[in-house]
């Protein structure tokens, strides 16, 4: 009996120990298959490549920027007589995989790292295959692929994580890579450089003036970076202070798997947040830039009033003299990439501030000696009134709504003291997501809250934010609101088709801040980009933004009314009644004298101290829609659309 069962246990170890051998052994050959492919494609090299060899390049892309340089490859390999088929991956059937032979992919990382919605599915076919041990490790071993990525390293550790993924699952099932994965960053402003250096290797390769043995030691030196691990959490942070441009325009660096970027350069100088290839883009655009990180520009309802044309939404609603108003930033840096962004992305992004800084006095020095020559450049245009000319050589108003986020300058609030001493009020907005930044924030004469979704799903899409915790940040920058007791604001940019139709959820959102005011305005259509794919179907009418406000108003359940209008912008102004409504006459607009002289006491007051009468031009639903009688209202005579065929 005894014997028996040792037989049958030694049988049965046996049994495991052959068993686990055979794994073992399969493992060996599948890596040895894998290694000998491998090998045996890098010393290939055809100095006459087949004649009816046919590239297939992918093109995985959301904003269109992917797909526009897949086509400028398949353009240039078609040049030079190599057949090119540009795929997107929604149509393409991953089954038909194996049967090619060169594959080429375009590769966008979207949200969280993914890839975008044309090649989710293309993802999700290579992920569960390259897991699935029954698909084998040499099913695409006929193919020869590379990649390009195209992200941005603000995003940290999901910068081209979508690329890397691809490369990964094609060198698991066992394709050749031609060329090493190649990082296209948006942060460098180079990517149209890295793109045609990146193609003009896979020309030579496919027209055999280069073999893949050429490539050989560089790809090594990629194969031994993969097996570093790196801080992820420190590369998150590292990698945000890098400076961002426009992806239509430029982006891109050297295609490294790592580049963390330093607080200093190669000279031990603080970096500067603007580097010459984002002032140039700025420049090109009209702004002037101040110092390292700071900018003006002249606004266009500036030269309006000048001329007498009228005045902004905030002349109907609040009584500032546009032609008086200083348009300006101490921070060109943002946090999101929004979608309406109408700077077009031309400026850097970033989570924290890590460049040099320059002193406040000197940033409102120049912004006003560059604001006013930009005003005397007006003497002598057809209408600038004297007066008004005169007059705007001082200005009285700063909107520190430029561009970027101000409230990342870390010396905000002496900035703001600065101003105010010059009797210069201030109307400062921030994109809601340093709400310890607003807490800190010193009186200033109006706050705005950029609140440009209602939920979580469509902040993610409409903003495109650089932090992780963004919902929560967003959150506490509106509950940082409730304790100022200066007037504050929520600015909402309604966009068709993305966040108009969240009447109900923006509502669920006053309760947090409880805001004096709510800004509530129709995106402005600055065309389509490879940032933006917005088009004037996205646009609403001011019917559109009306029937928004007065729905918003009634769900407030009488909190908030709907006070003025400036039709001209397609902007509706909703005002809290217990506040602003005295005796059935709206107090939106501001005593400006009396704001600084508050000011100047050094005493806490509160928004009531300084508001008063709101013209009847201004108030909702007069007959003037927010234009200032005492302006001479100019048309312009359009020679595009119906108009241009009445010649």
């Amino acid at each position: 009996m005894i014997s028996i069962s040792t037989r049958s246990l030694g049988a049965r170890f046996a049994l495991v120990a052959l068993l686990f051998s055979s794994s073992v052994f399969c493992l060996w050959k599948s890596h040895w298959l894998r290694r000998r492919r491998r090998l045996s494609s890098l010393s290939f090299a055809s100095p006459n490549p087949k004649p009816n060899l046919t590239a297939k390049i992918f093109f995985a892309s959301q904003t269109g920027t992917s797909e526009s340089l897949a086509r400028r490859l398949a353009a240039r390999l078609s040049a030079h007589g190599l057949a090119a088929n540009l795929v997107d991956p929604r149509h393409y059937e991953p089954e038909d995989l194996p049967k090619e032979t060169f594959v080429l992919f375009v590769v966008s990382s979207w949200e969280d790292g993914k890839p975008p919605p044309n090649a989710a599915f293309l993802a999700q076919w290579l992920a569960e295959s390259a897991a699935d041990f029954r698909v084998g490790s040499l099913i695409l071993s006929s193919c020869q692929f590379a990649v390009f990525g195209v992200g941005s390293r603000a995003y940290g550790s999901t910068f081209n994580a979508a690329a890397r993924d691809f490369a990964r699952w094609m060198k698991e099932l066992g394709a050749a890579e031609m060329m090493p994965l190649w990082d296209g960053d948006v942060d460098g402003g180079e990517v149209d450089r890295e793109f045609d250096l990146w193609s003009e290797g896979i020309l030579r390769l496919m027209k055999g003036e280069m073999s893949l043995s050429d490539v050989a030691e560089r790809d090594e030196v990629d194969v031994l970076e993969e097996d570093v691990e790196y801080d992820d959490e420190e590369d998150d942070v590292e990698g945000a202070e890098d400076d961002v441009v426009d992806l239509e325009d430029i982006a891109g660096k050297a295609p490294s798997r790592k580049m963390k970027a330093e607080l200093v350069n190669g000279n031990g100088v603080i970096k500067e947040m603007v580097t010459p290839i984002i002032r140039n883009n700025l420049e090109k655009q009209g702004y002037k830039i101040i110092g390292s990180h700071s900018g003006v520009k002249i606004c266009r309802w500036t030269k309006a009033q000048l001329r007498g044309r009228g005045g902004c939404y905030k002349h109907s609603f609040y009584g500032i003299e546009s032609h008086r108003c200083m348009e300006a930033t101490p921070s060109l840096a943002c946090a999101n990439k929004c979608v309406f962004c109408w700077r077009h992305h031309t400026n850097p992004v970033g989570k924290e501030w890590r460049w040099k800084m320059d002193d406040p006095l000197v940033i409102v020095d120049a912004a006003i000696d560059q604001h006013t020559k930009m005003i005397k450049q007006m003497k002598g245009v057809p209408g600038v009134k004297e007066q008004q000319f005169l007059e705007g050589l001082s200005p009285r108003h700063c909107a520190l709504s430029l561009v970027g986020e101000p409230i990342m300058y870390p010396e905000i609030n002496r900035l703001v003291e600065e101003l105010h001493r010059r009797h210069i009020s201030t109307f400062l907005v921030t994109n809601a997501q340093f709400p310890d930044r607003i807490k800190m924030l010193k009186p200033v004469t109006q706050l705005y809250v950029s609140v440009d979704a209602a939920t979580k799903e469509s902040l993610k899409a409409v903003d495109r934010p650089l932090f992780g915790d963004f919902w929560e940040r967003f959150v506490d920058s509106l509950k940082a609101l409730h304790d100022k007791q200066q007037r504050t604001v929520y600015r909402l940019t309604l966009v068709k088709g993305w966040n108009a139709e969240e009447v109900d959820a923006y509502a669920n959102l006053l309760g947090l801040g409880e805001p004096d005011f709510i800004e509530i305005k129709g995106v402005t259509y600055c065309g389509s980009t490879a940032t933006s794919k917005l088009t004037m179907e996205n646009v609403p009418w001011h019917s559109d933004v009306k029937e928004f406000s007065e729905t918003l108003a009634i769900k407030s359940n009488g909190l908030y009314e709907v006070a003025c209008e400036h039709v001209h912008s397609c902007c509706v102004l909703l005002a809290k009644v217990d506040k602003f409504k005295i005796n059935g006459q709206w107090h939106t607009w501001i005593d400006y004298e009396r704001f600084h002289d508050l000011v100047a006491s050094g005493k806490s007051f509160r928004t009531e101290d300084y508001m008063t009468v709101t013209p009847s031009w201004a108030v909702y639903g007069a007959e003037e829609g927010g234009f200032d009688p005492k302006q001479f209202r100019y048309k312009k005579e359009r020679r595009h659309g119906p108009a241009a065929l009445k010649n």
